[in-house]
């Protein structure tokens, strides 16, 4: 055996991720009396899309998924490719979005990552007890990372007042694991994107566009608060990412402009450009103030100072995180326009939308979905966390 690592040279560790589950949640329950021997959480930055494996992947250092969402178009093939085939049958190779899930030690079979919204009670129940046995059985020498997606369902489909009944069950499950374990196991729980809490309706992109005369492919899965729009056949981005900004429920689309993004609002219109040998951010008016940025149009501004100015701003960390949202890996297949709406929109399958009542969703740039949470029983964290910087916090 090793004479470094878990229970040697630091705590074993369980990581704990709960799928959508808000910073304001968590700080609420602790508020309750839950989870009290978690230091404070840190607000953990999403990244724009506010999606489970653009997330997952940027906090955890791994490869970026085809997609934002299990159906995505792909530009090779020039078609939409994955979708609710995903979820059928055995968890093969090709129904593994992104290395990070090699590594989880738990998560539910492949069928309840889309019954979760169907029967998100059910399923929550037997996720945690199921995790709660497979932790017990687990080597004690070495870290133990849980992903439990049943929070997530019962947010969309039910709302707040479920899911903190299910945050009850989970915090005698960890005083239980904690009593088990002793000191010698460091719990860090965490939450992969945070979530807007109230009714949402959907937003006409797809035939709204179609009315205007625009090609495009905007693929419609899961009922989220953001849109991916590919212009394979028609390159009038601009025009297109102005009229998608005019349809209600749009916060704002963004493209690229040669080594720019331009962001498009009812709100008006901006440019976001970065100097790569000073890692510096310059977000400038053309008309208006779109991400209400104010008095930070100044220039040029590091990397550092933007999220030390803007990471509890209403847009978390504006201005890099929209930037790295078209100029970054953050899927294989990056979209042409990347479109935010008001927290009570969003866009989807609208089969789905039929017989699932969505009492919460996330996906835009806003708080509401960008802030996830993380908190630890060792260590007191940063206030703000960027996801890309969460790497280090979670598995060092």
């Amino acid at each position: 055996m090793s004479k470094n690592g878990a229970g040697k040279t630091r705590p074993r560790r369980l990581l704990l991720c709960l799928d959508g589950v808000p910073h304001k949640i968590i700080e609420a329950s602790k508020g309750r009396g839950l989870f009290d021997d978690f230091g404070p959480p840190t607000r953990l930055l999403s990244p724009f899309p506010t999606m489970t494996n653009v997330a997952l992947s940027a906090m955890l250092g791994a490869t970026p998924p085809q997609g934002y969402e299990s159906l995505y178009f792909d530009r090779n093939a020039g078609e939409l490719r994955g979708g609710i085939r995903k979820y059928i049958g055995r968890r093969t190779p090709d129904k593994i979005p992104s290395s990070y899930m090699d590594d989880l030690d738990y998560q539910e079979p492949l069928a309840f990552e889309f019954l979760i919204y169907v029967a998100p009670e059910r399923v929550w129940r037997t996720d945690m007890q199921r995790f709660r046995e497979r932790f017990r059985t687990a080597p004690q020498n070495r870290d133990y990372f849980a992903f439990l997606k049943a929070t997530d369902g019962l947010l969309h489909a039910q709302g707040p007042d479920r899911l903190a009944v299910a945050l009850e069950s989970l915090d005698k499950i960890l005083r239980e694991i904690q009593s088990y374990c002793g000191n010698e196991t460091e719990i860090v729980m965490f939450s992969d994107h945070g979530m807007n809490l109230e009714e949402n309706r959907r937003v006409n992109l797809k035939s709204t566009l179609e009315q205007r005369g625009f090609q495009a492919v905007v693929p419609a899965f899961g009922l989220c608060s953001y849109a991916a729009v590919y212009c394979p056949g028609d390159q009038r981005i601009p025009e297109m990412a102005r009229t998608i900004a005019e349809i209600t429920g749009v916060d704002f689309a963004v493209y690229k402009d040669g080594n720019q993004v331009v962001v498009e609002s009812d709100r008006g219109q901006a440019r976001i450009e970065h100097q790569p040998d000073t890692n510096s951010y310059q977000y400038s008016s053309v008309n208006g103030d779109p991400l209400e940025l104010g008095r930070l149009q100044s220039g040029f501004v590091t990397d550092k100072e933007w999220f030390d100015k803007t990471a509890g701003h209403k847009y978390p960390d504006a201005v890099p995180n929209i930037y790295k949202s078209l100029f970054t890996s953050r899927v294989k297949q990056t979209a042409d326009i990347l479109v935010s709406m008001k927290d009570g929109f969003y866009y989807g399958w609208s089969p789905f939308g039929r017989f699932v009542r969505l009492a919460a969703t996330h996906g835009n740039a806003l708080q509401s979905s960008s802030n996830a949470f993380m908190m630890s029983t060792h260590r007191e964290l940063p206030s703000y966390v960027r996801a890309d910087d969460a790497k280090a916090l979670l598995r060092h």
